[in-house]
C-alpha cells in the first residue's frame, strides 16, 4: 500500500500564516518608521532649520565655453559663496603636508614639491579646505579616492603666508575632521 500523509490541521495553518502576517507588519513598520525619520519633511519638532546645503560640481567653477578672457568664475559659483556647500573631489596627495588645510580638485593629482617645487599640476578648479582655526596645527592624513566635503565657501583671490594663490576655499566646520585629523608630524623626506 501507499502511505498516506495527513494534511496539516487547519488550526496550525492559521496559526503560521498568522504569524507570518505580523512579523511581516513589524518589519514593514520599522522599514517605514527609519525612512521618514530620515526624511527632513517629517522631521519632528526638534529638527534644525538650517539650510541645506548647496549641491556643486566642479565642472560649473567655470563659465563655458570658454571665451577670449580666458577661464571666468561662473555666476552660479559666486552665488554660491559664502553659503553652505556640499562638495565631492580628491584630496591631492602631497609629500609636504600642510598644517590647518589641505586641497581638494576633481581629479587624483599627487604633487611633488620635493622634485618639481612651486611647478604642479593643480587644475584651475583646485579649492584649498581649511580647517576649523582650533584646529591649525594639525594634518589630516591623506584619503585616496573620492571625498565629499561640507562647509562654508570662500570664492576669490586670497595669498597665503607661503605666497600660494587660492581662488577658492571651504572653511570645515570642526566636527567635520574629528574621525580623520592626525596630529602625528608630517613624514620627513630624505631626497
Amino acid at each position: 500500500m501507499f502511505p498516506v500523509h495527513s494534511p496539516r490541521p487547519s488550526g496550525l495553518r492559521s496559526s503560521l500564516a498568522t504569524l507570518a502576517a505580523a512579523v511581516l507588519a513589524v518589519m514593514f513598520a520599522t522599514l517605514l518608521a527609519l525612512t521618514l525619520a530620515a526624511s527632513p519633511a517629517f522631521a519632528g519638532p526638534l529638527a534644525t532649520s538650517a539650510e541645506a546645503p548647496v549641491e556643486l560640481r566642479f565642472a560649473d567653477f567655470f563659465r563655458q565655453p570658454v571665451g577670449p578672457r580666458g577661464l571666468e568664475i561662473a555666476d552660479g559659483l559666486r552665488a554660491a559663496d559664502g553659503r553652505t556647500v556640499r562638495l565631492v573631489g580628491y584630496m591631492v596627495a602631497r609629500e609636504d603636508a600642510v598644517a590647518g588645510r589641505f586641497q581638494l580638485t576633481p581629479r587624483p593629482v599627487r604633487m611633488s614639491e620635493h622634485a618639481d617645487g612651486d611647478a604642479d599640476d593643480l587644475p584651475p578648479a583646485t579649492v584649498t579646505v581649511l580647517l576649523d582655526p582650533a584646529q591649525q596645527d594639525r594634518i589630516v592624513a591623506h584619503q585616496a579616492g573620492l571625498v565629499a566635503l561640507t562647509g562654508r565657501l570662500q570664492v576669490g583671490r586670497l595669498e597665503g603666508a607661503d605666497g600660494r594663490v587660492s581662488w577658492f576655499r571651504l572653511q570645515l566646520d570642526p566636527a567635520a575632521t574629528a574621525t580623520t585629523v592626525s596630529l602625528a608630524p608630517p613624514p620627513v623626506h630624505s631626497h
